[in-house]
């Protein structure tokens, strides 16, 4: 799940102190494929086109990998080799889901897509949807590495990951707009009158300042319905998500400090606020 920067695929948890010593090399290996991934669609100056056929390269590695007994070393791209080797390894030991790794690249894939026709999102619908594939399989692949598989376990994971998605979007309105990546709903938009030239002017109205306001409000309440699973996850994996959630929690806080105005300011948690999630991950 992501972490408590909210920023790229730093985003969830990779090997750190927290995560029991034996799950390291699967976590890492599930971080290094989907931030190389995220490389390939946004970084760098290569055309959308480009960036879809390295994508379908990148898929038709993981889909010699994932299958099972089959020795694709020799024939591995060297620009990746390192992943994937690290990735069969994790696939084969831990039985992980592989098509929450597909989620992932289609993610990727609909974010290229969406940046090259400078398109958004009609409603929560659609949005939520796109957090279905590029947040929720980070939590999934998580919980069935610590043996956490219930229905409600899962639904709440997809809870957290969404939310964090979320708060990622509404912290980072000034940096992904520019960028061509439009988080705000048509809906949304329209529900408060917000004009597009505004929005990529980065003209900090009231009209948008009402809008982020609603989008914190949701993206919180999806947060809490996530906080009993802080209580199914145990040992220090637990104690690594109640970190994550508060770190979540704590950039809404500081989005509303700023009255809400992410157009003009970006949100960044300060090394005293680390204490502060520390003291209420104690009390979860």
């Amino acid at each position: 799940m992501p972490s408590t920067s909210i920023d790229h695929y730093e985003n969830f948890p990779v090997a750190s102190l927290l995560c029991p010593s034996h799950l390291r090399a699967p976590v890492a290996a599930i971080y290094h494929f989907a931030r190389t991934a995220d490389d390939i669609a946004d970084e760098g100056n290569d055309s959308a086109a480009e960036r879809l056929m390295k994508l379908l390269a990148y898929r038709q590695q993981l889909q010699a990998v994932s299958q099972p007994g089959k020795d694709v070393d020799a024939t591995l791209d060297p620009r990746w080799s390192g992943v994937f080797l690290a990735l069969k390894k994790a696939i084969a030991q831990h039985n992980l889901p592989v098509p929450y790794l597909h989620d992932l690249l289609d993610a990727f894939v609909q974010d290229i897509e969406k940046t090259r026709d400078r398109a958004g999102y009609s409603d929560n619908a659609e949005l939520l949807d796109y957090c279905r594939r590029s947040a929720n399989p980070v939590g999934r692949l998580l919980l069935h590495l610590y043996g956490v598989d219930s229905a409600e376990s899962l639904q709440q994971s997809d809870a957290i990951c969404s939310a964090l998605q979320l708060i990622n979007f509404w912290q980072d309105p000034s940096v992904d707009i520019p960028r061509g990546r439009f988080y705000f709903t048509q809906s949304a938009k329209d529900a408060h009158g917000v004009l597009d030239t505004d929005l990529l002017a980065l003209r900090q109205t009231p009209a948008i300042t009402r809008m982020i306001a609603q989008c914190v409000q949701e993206a919180r309440a999806l947060m809490l319905q996530g906080i009993p699973l802080v209580r199914a996850v145990g040992g220090r994996a637990g104690w690594e998500l109640r970190l994550v959630v508060q770190g979540g929690l704590r950039i809404l806080d500081k989005i509303e400090a700023l009255k809400y105005s992410t157009l003009t300011a970006r949100p960044t948690l300060r090394p005293w606020d680390y204490a502060l999630l520390v003291w209420r991950a104690l009390w979860m």
